[in-house]
């Protein structure tokens, strides 16, 4: 591989500031209960304000389509924070792996370019309809606009769904398909099955040159889920150390205890290294690297299962009431472990890294 970049600029950090702040504002703890709860788990108007007036849904659209003509890193960013918040928002569905889509197609195309100027205005969003387990190495393709596709992220919040077909890649309307909500593990990224019963569809285009389309989105897709559960990590790990030195036993923080900083300790290491990991992905990806699916494979392995241990450590060392249905260590547990299943899992993309160095089988 070539040597990544792994540091953030000053315009990343700009970006950082000016997105945390927002998502400070607008996704409190009880708002983001009081959501997940409801029947519209996604925020409307902090989509408008992230998606539209900030510019973030074309982050990755180049400016002679409609976008801001940023990057992947750019793109990083935004997911670190949206982990760091579990905010409800169809940003890795829509703006990042529906959108890297449409960009592996013919972008002199009408119907290309007129749905990601729509999309990168923020004025509608797409869902790629495939089973939110897809990876970039386990896409299988339906037979036609007819059938039902199970476990589509964020099909009840879309208005265009990307089919990936034998016969070509189409654009459906939402509203001409029948789309069920289903009970996910988590409540802020909601699933959907999709029923198609002979539904009119926009080709795309034809079935290679969708599914390479359809490839490169997922890899993308999975590549910046990795940062998002690096921003889960990292809220996880800052508020097991917050609450360890305030809460006390003994009359001493429990944090001052050396088993539990160990843990904490060992956590530490565990998270910088999946900024590393998650950081060179998103590197690769921005600079179109060679070494990306090998960069994206590495990240997915480790980060998924860093963001899984890290959500368990802050409900632990939270005690009681990290066990509470008013604490949100719950919401980052259950994003943490559905993101460890979604776009490939770790097993997966192992596999998919001895492959490519040539190792016999799975390490």
């Amino acid at each position: 591989m070539s040597e990544p970049d792994l540091l953030y600029s000053e315009a990343e950090d700009d970006l950082r500031a000016a997105v945390r702040s927002l998502l400070a504002d607008r996704t409190d703890t009880p708002s983001a209960l009081a959501r997940a709860e409801s029947d519209t788990p996604y925020d409307q108007g902090l989509w408008r304000s992230l998606g539209a007036d900030m510019g973030l849904a074309g982050l990755l659209v180049p400016e002679k389509l409609g976008g801001q003509g940023a990057g992947h890193r750019e793109a990083a960013v935004v997911l670190e924070e949206i982990g760091r918040s579990v905010a409800p928002v169809p940003y890795l569905t829509s703006s990042v792996i529906a959108t890297e889509t449409l960009l592996g197609l013919d972008t002199t195309s009408t119907e290309v370019t007129s749905l990601l100027a729509e999309l990168a205005a923020g004025r509608r969003t797409a869902a790629l309809a495939v089973p939110f387990a897809y990876g970039p190495d386990s896409l299988r393709l339906g037979g036609g606009l007819d059938g039902v596709v199970s476990g589509v992220a964020d099909a009840a919040t879309a208005d265009v769904l990307l089919l990936p077909t034998g016969q070509g890649l189409y654009a459906v309307e939402a509203s001409d398909a029948v789309v069920a909500p289903l009970v996910p593990l988590d409540l802020t990224r909601p699933l959907a099955a999709v029923t198609l019963d002979g539904a009119r569809g926009t080709l795309l285009a034809d079935a290679e040159t969708g599914r390479t389309a359809v490839r490169r989105g997922l890899l993308a897709g999975a590549g910046l889920l990795a940062c998002e559960q690096l921003g889960v990590a990292e809220w996880c790990l800052a508020e097991a150390v917050a609450y360890t030195r305030d809460r006390k036993q003994f009359n001493r923080p429990v944090g001052s205890f050396q088993a539990l900083k160990h843990r904490m300790a060992q956590l530490w290491l565990e998270v910088v290294s999946a900024r590393a990991a998650a950081r060179s992905a998103a590197d690769a990806l921005a600079t179109g690297s060679p070494d990306a699916p090998l960069a994206v494979a590495v990240a997915q392995a480790y980060c998924s299962g860093v963001a899984v241990r890290a959500a368990e450590e802050c409900v632990q060392l939270h005690g009681g009431i990290g066990m509470t249905w008013e604490h949100p260590a719950h919401l980052y547990l259950k994003r943490a472990k559905s993101a460890q299943l979604a776009l490939g899992s770790a097993g997966e993309h192992r596999a998919a890294v001895a492959g490519i160095v040539g190792l016999p089988g799975p390490v």
